[in-house]
């Protein structure tokens, strides 16, 4: 019984050594060793980690081996729990809703793994800071040579809104040149997909629009009731200028065939016949005779 209860003690501790001398790394991440807290260097480059690529490897039974995602992560600041609040260089309290996309650089994964307890939340907090102090100090761009500071209609929400390209622009060079170098992380977008105005401001620019919105419709009617109109005076301003000439070329035919007759000398006959013709044709006769 001593003998088999060697066997299996023995057989359980090669098994478990054996367990703790490989480690596997999946696609799209990578492996890092430390032995007794210290991280395992390349040989080549002191100042990089070495570096485990996707597989199965080996290792010493005290060491410890953690994997490493390289895929892109994603921090979405949006919505009512994530958005993030700015204070504008008027004194307007903005909320802002913003995505980041990064990934760690396997050449800077000592600044990565080892700088940061929580990669994610120090991100996020420093791009919230960053994001604060650009919108507290964004302006509208001055020309060359020009010392005062130009007014900007609307107050700093709608410079926000007409030149988020720029800003967009600035926190993403910002994010690449500082944040990235210094944690071991690529930006590959920072988006800032919406800024909103406080409450009142939003109800008090919504009024506006659609105040906006029922003049230009009003507007639109009114311009269509006249068009119509003018329309309708021009075409019968065309009806009696057609009928007058109509009147006036039925005048001179009527003219022309009187005289005729008279030269004919055959009026009275024609005169006589019409009245002969017309008063067979009424009912009642109202004859006036001279006194």
């Amino acid at each position: 019984m001593f003998t088999i209860g060697l066997l299996v003690g023995l057989a359980t501790h090669i098994f478990y050594l054996g367990y703790r001398s490989a480690f596997r790394v999946n696609e799209g991440h990578v492996g890092v060793v430390t032995t007794f807290g210290a991280a395992l260097r390349d040989p080549g480059d002191p100042k990089r980690l070495k570096v485990f690529r996707p597989g199965l490897h080996a290792k010493f039974p005290w060491q410890e081996a953690q994997t490493v995602s390289l895929m892109e992560a994603i921090i979405d600041l949006s919505g009512a729990e994530g958005a993030r609040t700015a204070m504008a260089e008027d004194g307007t309290t903005l909320r802002l809703d913003s995505v980041l996309r990064y990934l760690p650089v396997s050449d800077e994964l000592y600044n990565f793994v080892f700088d940061m307890t929580a990669p994610k939340e120090h991100v996020t907090g420093l791009f919230t800071c960053l994001l604060r102090n650009e919108i507290a100090n964004f302006q509208p761009e001055v020309a060359t040579g020009v010392e005062t500071i130009p007014t900007t209609p609307g107050g700093s929400y709608a410079l926000l809104q007409r030149e988020r390209r720029r800003l967009n622009e600035r926190i993403m060079k910002y994010c690449k040149e500082q944040i990235g170098a210094e944690y071991g992380i690529r930006f590959s977008a920072v988006d800032l997909v919406d800024i909103r105005p406080p409450e009142d401001l939003d109800e008090a620019l919504n009024g506006a629009v659609h105040a906006q919105m029922q003049a230009e419709t009003l507007y639109s009617h009114a311009e269509a009731s006249a068009e119509r109109r003018i329309i309708a005076a021009k075409h019968g301003v065309e009806i009696a200028h057609m009928k007058a000439n109509a009147a006036e070329e039925e005048m001179t035919i009527l003219t022309h065939q009187l005289a005729l007759l008279e030269a004919e000398e055959t009026l009275d006959l024609y005169v006589s016949r019409r009245s002969a013709e017309v008063l067979s044709q009424s009912r009642h006769h109202y004859v006036r005779r001279s006194s």
